[in-house]
């Protein structure tokens, strides 16, 4: 759940960060979050769950976290080199839930261990820059590294947060996760002016993107419901991997041997922890 979880967010953070190159970022999240929003709720109906105060108060902070994360981060991937934002982002993503979880008194087994160090390392080795030879010219700015940082804390915390909400609520967290983020979402819209939805391609990406989402929310739940915070953190921090794999096919943007690296040791990392 965790590995499925991490392929859905990097394709939907690619398709996210493609539409974010032709609108602005804001535009985008006003689709996809309504979309994931609904999808969610007509699941966390079918499934069932208890809806308590739990669920809405852990649901609701990790919403605000979602919704600043996802903006934040698609301005970073529109405005700059997309196989470098995405796994700079993922070492903050894959830290902050090991730190947790640490603190919180998980102990992973000694394999399970040095699983988490191998992939903190692979992800950081994924992170090194590659070159962008999209149409565009996309550097990696001041802006763009203080919009990287502000995603990756975001994220992180988002996996601490909903890992609060109590299990009897199955799937209701996420859908006041995703209700609070919609919200606060408009509000920052209307405040600054670009309260539109997109449209023609744009549009379609967007809808893309909120599909992508609920599916990856689903199985992150899932998978933090049957592990440890900081195993299944650090294993949905992988989804560089898919994201840099559809730059690399899609926009030519080059792998360097230290990016290949870190992508064998993704694989090692997680068998080390799926073993642990």
């Amino acid at each position: 759940m965790a590995l499925a979880s991490a392929a859905g967010y990097g394709v939907s953070d690619f398709v996210g960060g493609i539409a974010s190159r032709r609108v602005a970022a804001l535009r985008v999240v006003l689709v996809s979050y309504p979309v994931a929003m609904v999808l969610l709720a007509v699941l966390a109906v079918v499934v069932g769950g208890e809806i308590s105060h739990g669920a809405i108060l852990w649901g609701g902070l990790c919403g605000v976290s979602q919704a600043f994360g996802v903006w934040w981060f698609y301005a970073a991937l529109g405005s700059g080199p997309i196989s470098v934002v995405s796994p700079l982002t993922a070492i903050l993503v894959a830290g902050l839930p090991v730190g947790a979880g640490l603190t919180l008194g998980e102990r992973p087994g000694v394999v399970a261990t040095l699983g988490i160090l191998v992939a903190l390392v692979a992800v950081v080795l994924v992170s090194r820059e590659a070159t962008d030879e999209d149409v565009r010219v996309h550097r990696f700015t001041t802006k763009v590294a203080w919009l990287t940082v502000g995603a990756g804390l975001a994220f992180g915390l988002n996996f601490v947060l909903i890992d609060q909400a109590p299990a009897a609520a199955n799937l209701w967290p996420l859908v006041f996760a995703r209700m609070s983020a919609t919200v606060l979402v408009v509000t920052i819209a209307a405040v600054s002016g670009q309260l539109k939805a997109p449209s023609g391609v744009p549009l379609k990406l967007a809808l893309l993107a909120g599909v992508l989402d609920t599916g990856a929310n689903v199985a992150m739940l899932l998978a933090l419901h049957a592990s440890l915070l900081s195993l299944a953190g650090v294993l949905m921090a992988l989804y560089p991997a898919a994201t840099v794999l559809l730059a690399i096919v899609v926009l030519r943007e080059r792998v360097t041997r230290w990016q290949a690296l870190g992508m064998l040791l993704a694989l090692g990392a997680v068998t080390m922890i799926a073993a642990g």
